[in-house]
Formats: C-alpha cells, structure tokens, sequence
C-alpha cells in the first residue's frame, strides 16, 4: 500500500532582537528601535509582510546613522533577512545573513552568541535550499557556540539539525535533537510557550516517519492549540501542523480528514504568506499526492500546475 510522504515543518529562525542585550526601554529607544519593536511584534504574529517595510527603514536609519559595517547594524540586518527568509525569499536573506555574520564575527569574536545565532539563521536557509551538506556544519558550529555558554537559545539550531537529518531521513537521529530542543525550551518558557510548536511539529514529523502515528497525533494537536491560544487561527505554523497530520491521516487511510486538512493548510498559507510562498507549494504538492492514491489524476496534475508555478518562482538559480 502506497503512503504519503509528510512535510517538514519549516524551522522559524528567531528574530536577533528577542535575543540581543542591552535593550532599551520605550522612554528611551529611538526610531529605529521602535520600529523594529513593532516589527518584531508582527512578526511573532506571522504577518511577515507587514513586517518588512519595518525592518527595512530600520536597517537604513541604522546604517545612515552608524555606517555599513558598524557593529549597530548586524542586528537589523539578521532581522531583515529572517523576515525574507519567512517570505520564501531565500536569494534576498542570504547576503543579509552573511553580512550580519562577517560584523559579529569582527565586532563580537567568532564565538558570541550573536554569532551562533546568526549561523542557525543561515544554516536553516541552507536547509531550505535542500543545501544540506553546507547547513549541516553551519548549525553544528552554532551549537557548539551555545553549549559553551549554556543558552537556551540553542533550540533552534537543535531543532534546524534535526530537520536537516529528518530532510536526508536520518530520524534516529533527529528525534533526540528534537526532544533535547524541547525539553530546554518547556523548562525556559513554560509547556504552553508557541516558540515550542516548531519543535512539536518537527518531532511529530520525525515520528510520523517512524510508524509513531499516535505520538504524532498528540503532538500536532497540541501545537495547534497553543500556537491558537497565543496568535489566533490564522498563523503560518497552525498551517504547517495541519499540512502535517493531514499526511498523517493520509498515511491511515483517512483521506476525507487529510484533503479538509491539506485544503485548510493550503489557504491559511495563501492568507498568511502569499500566494507564492514554498509553505504553500509543498501542501499542494501533498494534496497532489493524496489525489493520486485516490486515483483522482485531473484533480492532481491541477494542484500540482499550480506547485510548480510556485516552485518556478522561488527555487534559486
């Protein structure tokens, strides 16, 4: 019996500015902080295209302020490329990413947390591209640098390498990275924290993949309704966990729960990202294959059109 194939949940790179020291209070931030405060608050949101025009004017205020190269503007710059990187843009947030990278790295020394976190940023880009030989050494280097000093905000390389290995399925050896992220995220934030749900779903993947089809289950749930709780309905990671336990239901035969829940994915993502967006092309490319176990084959070449039109746009060159 023919099984579906089911997604990797696209690891969201957190924003510099949740992680940066030093601050400054509402009273005394100027216009470029508070435009990226507010940035920063959308992008939380998911809405990542309001989001952008924020980043980019504070990168330039940045940069007319301290110059290219000062140590002022790695920041913005990691941010702006995370908000690309969101937006599918992946040939835009790459030279960001590495401009951010060469400044921390001459401003900060090569092992600064500023730097670990702008390596999982890149090497999670890497991942994207399918670029995983480069990605898999970027995000090692990046959890080295955060073992050494103990933060927690070695989650997200963690779970970045587990969905690298998850990508080639090496999942024995992904799940322990996984479960590692997830449990140093609880203990920092709380069992009902939304920056947990991206690790939720990569382990419920990583699970699917290995017949665990009940513990996925679980997961994928409880990362819909926490992520439901803190953001609304309409959040690009409730998509991405409906486009996973759809390919669970349709890995258990339960076709007519899996096409409402790819459907459902499907347009969550057209809302929330765009209608160009590789979130999007990947459900579609889902939704395809359901139809075509089901031997609905005109339903299927016309979902998957639409996929490649997608995919055609954002592959890099």
């Amino acid at each position: 019996m023919r099984t579906l194939t089911a997604s990797i949940c696209v690891a969201v790179a957190a924003l510099a500015l949740s992680l940066s020291f030093g601050v400054p209070s509402h009273a005394e931030e100027d216009e470029a902080g508070t435009l990226a405060r507010q940035m920063k608050q959308l992008y939380r949101a998911g809405k990542y295209m309001e989001a952008l025009p924020l980043a980019q004017k504070s990168l330039a205020l940045r940069e007319k302020e301290f110059g290219p190269d000062d140590a002022q503007v790695a920041t913005p710059l990691n941010d702006l490329g995370t908000i690309h990187y969101n937006l599918g843009q992946y040939a835009v947030a790459e030279p960001l990413y590495k401009r951010a990278l060469a400044i921390d790295e001459k401003t900060l020394g090569p092992n600064h947390a500023e730097v670990a976190m702008v390596l999982n940023n890149l090497g999670d880009l890497y991942r994207a591209e399918e670029r995983y030989a480069e990605a898999e050494p970027v995000l090692k280097r990046s959890i080295a640098i955060h073992e050494k000093s103990g933060d927690p905000s070695i989650v997200m390389a963690l779970s970045n390498l587990g969905a690298v290995y998850s990508h080639q399925g090496r999942y024995d050896e992904a799940i322990p990275l996984f479960k590692r992220g997830l449990a140093v995220l609880q203990k920092a934030l709380g069992p009902d924290d939304p920056e947990a749900t991206v690790l939720m779903n990569n382990l419920a993947d990583a699970y699917i993949n290995r017949n665990r089809y009940a513990d996925a289950e679980r997961l994928l749930k409880r990362s819909m309704a926490v992520t439901e709780k803190a953001f609304g309905p309409d959040h690009p990671d409730i998509a991405q966990a409906q486009n996973n336990l759809a390919a669970l239901y349709g890995r258990q035969g339960r076709n007519a729960e899996a096409e409402r829940l790819f459907k459902r994915s499907a347009a969550t993502f057209e809302k929330t990202l765009g209608p160009d967006h590789p979130d999007l092309a990947g459900v579609l490319e889902n939704l395809a294959g359901l139809y075509k176990y089901q031997g609905r084959y005109a339903d299927a070449q016309q979902v998957l059109k639409r996929s490649m039109a997608i995919r055609g746009k954002t592959r890099p060159i």
